[in-house]
């Protein structure tokens, strides 16, 4: 029977329907042929715990015993399935792993073999508990897995099947479990899984090196991460820790000695690594590569080379510096924003067009709009009559979907599309849409820029015909079993029906119920206060002159009365509320660089000592400044306002550190002046005890920015993305929680 799909059903309900058959089968054969209870399911102990291992379990239930005052720190608060399943695993299941430990018989062992063999499991358990009370950000799904396997582990080892059992599951949770259950470099288990992982997951392994790196299998790591993350093997060739240092050094392989040889005969050897393979290859030596970088423009165009050649050894050293260093051209033309054209982007006239596409692909979390207009008609210009699909294909596609993204945002798309026939136009937009489901379950960057896209697409035409390529590629990953694929078609599909009808509440509660998500409308009162009915807000300031003069138009808002401005000390500022609802405002003050990342720290420390999380963050600074506020975050944020670029990468780790909030972010550096009406709008409802409701507050701001004499600040208003629009947190956050579930 064909299949079709609806778009208001959920790819949840066919995943299920995935697991449905096996269940179904696996069920009745139980049925069929009841199963004798094995001695690793009995949940009583069968012996007393001798003296000897008593102290372990004693030492797991302490480790417990933290585990279970976190469970409010790690738990999907709004997920209670999930949050459940989390701490049975590490309560319930930790609790009958130590019974069937104890339980498991003795085998040909003696007697003091076997309790040698029990004591190293629940060092093993207890080891497991501590990575988890270590861990700054623990992932529940993660240590969930981890239970599991530990317990399947320790079945296998008892069975004297552990390295089959490592070499059927390779897995991070493997690895970990490997390591605290098998202390000896020797063990077989470990001999196998740590130089498979480093075949496998080079990037992770190499940054593990200080663990193993007197064992035989560190040298064959070295040389897999020489090839994919070449700059890690730099660090620890130019590390004054001499065994590290020593395990580089010592390697034979030709591109690690390479790389030792850039540490120790180039003048500025980081920023020679980026031309790795040159070096590597003969095409250039190290004096050559020095010269390059020593002139900032050629620098630029080198970087830009290697993108377009496509270079194999040291893509993501290149990549990133090719950022960083295009970066400084776009600053400039923000800058100079205020200047006419001819001076504005003199630095990019000389450029090529690859070069400036990278600039606007590569700079999306800081460039301007009218820094993007300005570069796109460049490039455009230097193209000539050369279709899109044709220059896409000479920079090998890199970005593209961020480029049709941004050009869907800024209202060039039509005018990079129309330089292709119908054929390429439709080919590419295909592509656009295709391979969502390729990669790790995690990465989501291009299902991300396709559901924004879509979201500032105004062709009704292209809409239509990217619709149905959602629904193509639905019912392709469905007939493929792609769990990813199925998840991310059907939540854009979800998305794209309801963008249509967004701006109205009753369509976006619907829209709600349809993603499995709290309501992206609005963010409920008793969500923002704590139990004594206050809410608290929290806002970063930076110490460049922008963030003084943001600082200085901030305190305005508190002028009215209804405020009281408190200067407690050097470090911040408090502003409570003397009417109506209790609100409180922390803000750290603008003190000159480097001196405003010690106030914030100073602040936020002194929030966690009285147990005070702020359910709304604003952060007042420029995109540079961003990761520093990301880094504050906390699962109790409710509303996160970035007042910068909302990229992918922002969204994404916002979201990893406060999964519920609902984010504000600009196209471009956010504006003063349209800053600070929001946040009035905001905390005008929160002195009311009312819910923040998206839609109606953007309406008022709307009529707010109409107002004659506001027209700068409604050029700038336009730019920004309320959260019921944020097509991008809303798919993160639904897909993440989806793929959770199932998990």
């Amino acid at each position: 029977m064909k299949r079709t799909l609806l778009h208001s059903t959920l790819a949840s309900v066919f995943i299920l329907l995935f697991v449905a058959n096996d269940t179904y089968a696996q069920r009745h054969k139980k049925e069929e042929k009841p199963k004798e209870v094995s001695i690793y399911d009995v949940d009583t102990l069968q012996k007393l715990i001798p003296l000897n291992r008593k102290m372990w379990h004693d030492r797991i239930d302490i480790q417990q015993k933290k585990i279970r005052a976190s469970f409010k720190m790690v738990s999907y608060s709004d997920d209670s399935i999930l949050s459940a399943s989390f701490q049975h695993a590490m309560m319930e299941d930790v609790d009958h792993m130590q019974k069937m430990v104890e339980n498991m018989p003795p085998g040909d062992r003696d007697s003091y073999a076997e309790s040698q063999e029990k004591i190293q499991c629940l060092k093993a358990i207890e080891q497991m508990l501590i990575s988890f009370n270590r861990d700054v950000r623990p992932d529940p799904v993660y240590y969930k897995k981890l239970v599991a396997n530990m317990h399947d582990l320790i079945i296998a080892l008892n069975e004297g099947t552990s390295l089959d059992f490592v070499k059927n599951n390779v897995s991070k949770q493997t690895l970990n479990n490997v390591k605290a259950l098998f202390d000896k470099p020797s063990a077989p288990e470990r001999m196998f899984i740590y130089p498979e992982m480093g075949r496998r997951e080079p990037q992770m392994m190499i940054k593990r090196l200080p663990e193993f790196v007197n064992d035989p299998y560190a040298d064959d790591i070295i040389t897999a991460a020489a090839k994919v993350v070449p700059n890690e093997i730099f660090n620890y060739a130019s590390s004054t820790n001499v065994p590290l240092s020593n395990a580089v050094r010592r390697s034979k392989d030709p591109l690690v000695q390479t790389i030792v040889r850039v540490a120790q005969e180039s003048k500025s050897p980081l920023k020679a690594m980026p031309f790795i393979n040159d070096i590597f290859a003969k095409r250039k030596t190290i004096a050559e590569v020095d010269a390059i970088t020593s002139n900032p423009d050629l620098f630029y165009q080198n970087l830009v080379r290697l993108k377009v050649e496509n270079v194999a050894i040291g893509g993501d050293i290149y990549t990133d510096e090719l950022q960083y260093r295009g970066m400084s051209y776009v600053r400039k033309m923000n800058e100079l924003h205020e200047e006419k054209d001819p001076v504005r982007f003199k630095c990019i006239e000389d450029m090529s067009p690859e070069a400036m596409y990278f600039l606007m692909v590569y700079g999306q979390d800081e460039i301007y709009t009218s820094s993007f207009l300005g570069t796109f008609k460049r490039m455009m210009a230097k193209l000539g009559t050369t279709p899109g699909n044709e220059f896409l294909d000479r920079v090998h596609r890199d970005k593209f979907r961020t480029f049709i993204r941004m050009c869907a945002g800024y209202n060039t798309l039509p005018q990079f599309l129309g330089t292709m026939d119908a054929e390429h136009k439709n080919s590419l937009m295909r592509d656009f849409i295709a391979g969502l489901e390729k990669g790790k379950d995690d990465d989501l960057e291009d299902a991300v820029d396709v559901a924004d896209a879509f979201g500032s697409i105004q062709d009704s035409s292209l809409a239509a015909f990217l619709d149905k390529q959602v629904k193509d590629n639905y019912e392709s990953a469905y007939q493929q079993r792609s769990k990813k694929g199925v998840i991310i078609y059907g939540l854009l599909a979800t998305l794209f029906e309801s963008s249509r009808n967004a701006n109205n509440s009753d369509n976006a509660a619907a829209e709600s119920n349809r993603l499995n998500l709290p309501p992206i409308n609005l963010v409920p009162n008793n969500k923002l206060a704590n139990d004594s009915g206050i809410v608290y807000e929290q806002f970063f300031f930076f110490g460049d002159e922008d963030g003084k003069t943001s600082y200085a138009s901030f305190l305005t808002n508190f002028k009215d009365g209804k405020w009281k401005i408190v200067n407690t000390n050097k470090n911040w500022s408090t502003i409570s509320s003397t009417s109506g609802k209790p609100v409180v405002i922390y803000a750290n003050m603008p003190v000159p660089e480097p001196g405003d990342e010690e106030a914030q720290k100073a602040l936020c420390n002194y929030l966690d000592s009285l147990e005070i999380h702020p359910t709304i963050v604003v952060h007042r600074g420029h995109s540079y400044h961003l990761p520093l506020t990301i880094d504050h975050l906390k699962p109790e944020a409710r509303i996160v306002m970035l007042g910068s670029c909302g990229g992918y990468h922002n969204l994404g780790k916002v979201l990893d550190h406060s999964p519920d909030a609902h984010i504000i972010s600009s196209k471009q550096v956010g504006s003063m002046s349209v800053n600070e009406p929001i946040i009035k709008t905001i905390n005008e409802q929160l002195l009311e005890g009312k819910d923040i409701e998206w839609i109606s507050s953007w309406m008022k701001l709307n009529g707010i920015f109409a107002m004659k004499g506001r027209e700068k600040a409604r050029e700038y208003f336009v730019d920004y993305i309320p959260p019921h629009r944020n097509l991008g947190a809303i798919f993160i956050k639904a897909y993440r929680k989806m793929l959770n579930s199932l998990e």
